[in-house]
């Protein structure tokens, strides 16, 4: 039992190390945003999808290309536009003249890693036919199933701010991204590194100053590895019933799902093991609760009025419960 507790904490050592080469090679381009690289990673090892939403230029499709880019396996990006239909995303039937025969053409969809930029720009049409490959990994395309490679990853990023041109997301997809990262400007002293650091780079393209630090097969393992991090019963009710607060407090209309406890547990589960740990503690818990609940909960319309945001009411909610030690 000893031998298999070291062994245990033996990988979780490792899979901490790469994390940390991960860090440092997006440190190479990316000044702060600290907290959107950490959560892009937990998502990729807790087997989630990530919505990162920001204003332009706060280097949200770069900070998902360099992640992408630390891990060697497969990579796709799709430009998310009005007149985008399901089959640019999904792929086509092709007509083989020497087979006679229509053969699948893939899409792009069909990677590891996909970015999907300014996923708010293509029409319903469009963002359901990436519902049915985050939810059940695979695609249904003229009543035929195509497996998605494994792993598989959805990183999409929005702009909240214009909304011409724009089409919400539905509930049913928010609820499929594993966190909703919210990306603010950079502090001035950031940005002054910023420049000074782009300016020192030259020629040199940032892409290319990038090593893989995983691979494709390494983070197969270390999802399953995550799995089975210990997490106590207590910490268990507690997510539960946090999540329960959500659909009875007086600001929120609509609470989270199921699907946000399984979120809250996940998520939790990766932070522990990219902190070197074999178990789950509270402060993990509250450490994903904002970026799994804050696109899951819908606010009562006189809140929204009075300008309050998901993350008050979120905040709230953690204050108004006792926290396990």
């Amino acid at each position: 039992m000893e031998d298999q507790i070291f062994q245990t904490r033996t990988d979780l050592s490792a899979l901490s190390n790469a994390v940390h080469s991960i860090r440092q090679e997006i440190k190479k381009i990316i000044v702060g945003q600290d907290e959107m690289v950490k959560l892009i990673i937990a998502g990729l090892l807790a087997d989630g999808h990530v919505l990162i939403e920001g204003v332009p230029g706060v280097a949200k499709t770069l900070t998902a290309k360099l992640v992408a880019k630390s891990v060697d396996a497969g990579f796709s990006r799709i430009q998310f536009t009005p007149d985008l239909m399901p089959s640019d995303v999904l792929g086509t039937p092709v007509f083989n003249p020497k087979e006679a025969s229509f053969e699948f053409k893939k899409g792009p969809v069909f990677s590891n890693i996909v970015l999907v930029d300014e996923i708010n720009r293509a029409p319903a049409k469009t963002q359901s036919a990436l519902l049915e490959i985050m939810e059940e990994r695979q695609a249904t395309v003229d009543g035929k199933s195509y497996k998605m490679a494994s792993p598989f990853m959805v990183l999409a990023t929005q702009n909240p701010v214009e909304q011409e041109g724009t089409y919400r997301l539905p509930e049913a997809q928010l609820d499929r991204f594993l966190f909703k990262i919210v990306v603010p400007y950079p502090s001035e002293t950031e940005e002054v590194a910023m420049l000074n650091q782009f300016h020192s780079m030259g020629n040199m393209q940032p892409l290319d100053m990038v090593q893989p630090a995983l691979k494709a097969d390494q983070i197969i393992a270390l999802r399953q590895q995550i799995k089975t991090q210990v997490i106590e019963e207590k910490l268990i009710q507690f997510i539960a019933k946090l999540i329960n607060q959500t659909r009875t407090h007086k600001s929120i209309y609509l609470g989270a799902s199921p699907r946000a406890s399984l979120a809250v547990m996940n998520a939790s589960k990766a932070i522990a093991a990219m902190n070197g740990r074999d178990f789950v503690t509270p402060e993990d818990i509250l450490n994903v609760v904002p970026p799994v609940l804050r696109h899951r909960i819908i606010l009562s319309p006189d809140k929204e009025m009075e300008g309050v945001t998901e993350d008050d009411v979120i905040k709230q909610i953690i204050q108004a419960m006792d926290v396990p030690r």
